[in-house]
This record gives C-alpha cells, structure tokens and sequence, in this order.
C-alpha cells in the first residue's frame, strides 16, 4: 500500500476491508484477518492469528512496550449484518468513495474503526514509537452474533493476548450539541442483554370451531400488553449523575431528569427513558404453524435490558410482578453484559487532554449504552476500564444512527482521519 498522507492510507485500507464479504452468519473473517495481517506485517508490526475454527481468525497485533507501562488495547471487530443490495444507493461492498465519504456495509459498524485502529499502529511502529506498556489491536470475529468465535473465546482460551489495564472501542465519540455547546459522548458502561421467553399452553384444535379449543395465542394477547405497556419507575445511576454533572454541572432530581434532558437535546429525554430502569420489549412471537389449527403453545420472546448491577433475578421479580398471576411459564435465555467502568481513570484523562488540544470548546459526558459491545468481556475477565470512544464530527449523530445496520452505510474520510490521529495520540499518552 504505497500511500502518501495517513487520510489516503485510512480510506484504501477501509475501502478493501468493505470489499471483503464479512456478513454474519457465516462471517467468514479470516479474509479481513488476511488482509489485516499483510498490511500490519509490511509495516513492521507484529501479528497472531486465534482461531476456534479456520475460517473465524481473530488478529491480535501489538507493540510492545518496555515494560513498567499500563497495556492499551484497541477492540473492533471484522465481522457485519447483512445487506440487500437492492436497497442501496451503491453496492454495499463496493468502497466507493463518493463525495468525501466511504460506502459500503461496515463503514461505520465497524470497518472503519478497524481500519482507523491498523493505521494508527502501522504509523507508530513505522515512527519508531517505543511504549512503555503494549498497544495492541484486536480485530475480533464475530462480534454481531457472539456464537464463541471472538472476544468472548479469546478472553477465556488465550486471555494472555488480550490483557490490558485499558481499552478503546465502538459505541461512543459523536459530536453532540447538549444545550448549545458541543460534547463527546463516551461510553463507560452497557445494560445487560437478558432475553427472556414467555410461554403459554391450551389445547388445540380446528380453527373452524374455535369453541372446542383452548387458544394459548390468547392467553398470551394480555401478557404481552401488560408488558408493552410497562414503565419502570426511573432511577439514577453513576452514569446518568455523571452525564449530568459534566453537561449542566448539577444532578436534576430524577423527577425532572427525563424533561432536562429533552432540552439539552431532542433525542435525549427518549435516549435517557432507557438508561433508568430495565426495559422489556416483546419481539417476536411463535404459535401455530398452520392457518387452520388454534396452537396449544405460543411462545413470545422478550427483549430485555438490565441496569448494570441488576442480576435476572432481580428482573424476574419485576416481570411477574407486572404479569400477575397466571398460567404461563418463564425461561431464561442468556444474559450478557451489564458492565460498568470508572469515570475517573487515566484513559478519561488522555481523552480528556484530546479533546482540548484538538476542539477546545466540547467537553466530554460520559454514557451508558442501552445496548451491548465486546467492551463486557474484558471488563469481566480482566477489570479492563474500557471506553466507548470513535470521535465523529464530521457526520452528525443522528445521521450515524439511522446509518447503522441500515442502507447506505457510510462514513466520512474526515473522520477516519480525526479517528487516526486520536488513536495515535491516546497510545502516546497512555503508553509513551
């Protein structure tokens, strides 16, 4: 990759990870592995491939440090949603550049953080950047789906690989206008992901008399209701009495947090409704198979996202409390995430100094997310204090947003240059 300034180098490297078909299922990332390694290889930086099977290589790249320095990690991962091309301006594995920016599935979740993340270890290694403490990257499989092929198994089979006191990856670095002054949202926690499964059971029959049955659909109908209609009486946590804090420099009564919150901006008093309490949202339902026959069992999975610290325990309390008594059953089906790091760390500090070097009118607010990144496993395995943070301020937030896992992902080259030179700078401050 003959290549003159760092924002061309960036845009090349994105464009050919986009042309690389990483759509999970099946995922297939040892292709981006590949490329990830030649690339990184050619720059003097040293790389492994783990893989639990062939074709799902996660890469591992690092600078080593001397020794006496905190370890920086810099998480992706390589894998996407799907697309349907049909549905797009330009191919969704095309990398075209078109005007100023990069297309394809993947430009903003995650590709060009990946590529935003090689570029940056690439250039230090070819400075002669000698840390104190390594910087390694991760581009991990199998984020999208979480089957045990990335993150997750890597921390449990080759934990080694992966250790650090510290960790920069997706989910947080818009540039937001918060009551009329600009701040980077940063990421320091994430709900839980605790779906759970809701079954009822009758006795079937044809549906041409639906008297002599008992449709367990129906018996479902008011569960769901109840559900959808729930609200969970609002609390704050450290992180809304932290977003608070930095944004109007007073915590609002959780009373009125909703309504400030509003004002600050219109999309937060909605984005905040789910940062205070768990939410359950019903999703999907399955009854009977055929038109003509009442089932005798419907199942509705629910979406359910829990505050960090809350257990399914406490959860389960709260959804038969909101069901009643009745005869239905409750199951379990996975729960993940629900991690939490401190505010105040040294990796706040080198963002911190970031920000005022290279837009000294934003501050930065800290965020949980209602959602969930592979930041939970190396929180859990090795206290990791892991941050949201690609900053963005050249597409606006909310177009980010409805850009994610949607037709015409794209992303800004402007950004991919800023998101290098953040990259770079952080490894310095942290590990220099």
């Amino acid at each position: 990759m003959a290549v003159a300034t760092l924002r061309a180098e960036v845009t090349e490297l994105l464009q050919e990870l986009i042309r690389v078909d990483t759509v999970n299922p099946p995922g297939n990332e040892t292709a981006a592995a590949e490329l990830l390694r030649e690339y990184l290889e050619s720059n003097g930086v040293r790389c492994e491939h783990y893989a639990k099977t062939p074709e799902r290589a996660n890469l591992v790249a690092r600078i080593p440090g001397s020794g006496g320095g905190p370890k920086l990690a810099l998480l992706s991962h390589t894998d996407t949603v799907l697309a349907d091309a049909e549905e797009w301006d330009r191919g969704p594995w095309s990398g075209d550049v078109h005007e100023g920016e990069v297309w394809g599935r993947g430009a903003l979740d995650m590709k060009g953080e990946v590529a935003a993340n090689a570029v940056a270890l690439a250039s230090l290694a070819r400075d002669g950047f000698e840390p104190r403490g390594d910087v390694i990257f991760v581009a991990a499989a199998d984020e999208e789906v979480n089957d045990g092929f990335g993150l997750s198994w890597l921390c449990e089979a080759h934990p080694e690989a992966v250790r650090a006191e510290y960790a920069l990856n997706e989910g947080g670095g818009d540039r937001v206008q918060l009551g009329g002054k600009p701040f980077y949202l940063v990421s320091t926690a994430e709900k839980m992901s605790a779906p759970f499964m809701i079954r009822t059971r009758g006795r079937a029959g044809h549906g041409s008399v639906p008297s002599i049955a008992d449709n367990a659909l129906l018996k479902a109908a008011p569960l769901v209701e109840r559900l959808g209609a729930y609200k969970h009486p609002p609390k704050h946590t450290p992180e809304t009495e932290a977003f608070f804090h930095a944004v109007i420099g007073e915590v609002p009564p959780i009373e009125q947090a909703l309504e400030r919150a509003g004002e600050l901006h219109p999309m937060f008093g909605l984005l905040l409704e789910a940062l205070v309490g768990p939410t359950y949202a019903p999703t999907m339902i399955e009854a009977s198979k055929k038109r003509n026959v009442i089932p005798s069992v419907c199942r509705v999975t629910v979406d359910s996202r829990l505050l960090p610290g809350q257990t399914p325990a406490d959860s389960e309390a709260i959804v038969r409390a909101v069901l009643g008594d009745g005869d239905y059953e409750l199951d379990w089906i996975e729960a993940a995430g629900g991690t939490r790091s401190p505010v105040e760390s040294p990796l706040w500090d080198a963002l911190q100094t970031w920000v005022r070097e290279h837009d000294p009118e934003a501050g930065l607010a800290p965020m949980c997310l209602s959602g969930f990144t592979d930041s939970h496993w190396v929180r859990e395995a090795f206290g990791t204090v892991a941050y949201g943070f690609f900053p963005m301020r050249a597409m606006p937030a909310e177009v980010a947003t409805l850009l994610v896992h949607s037709a015409n992902e794209r992303i800004p080259v402007d950004d991919l240059e800023l998101a290098v030179q953040f990259y770079r700078d952080a490894a310095r401050h942290l590990c220099g």
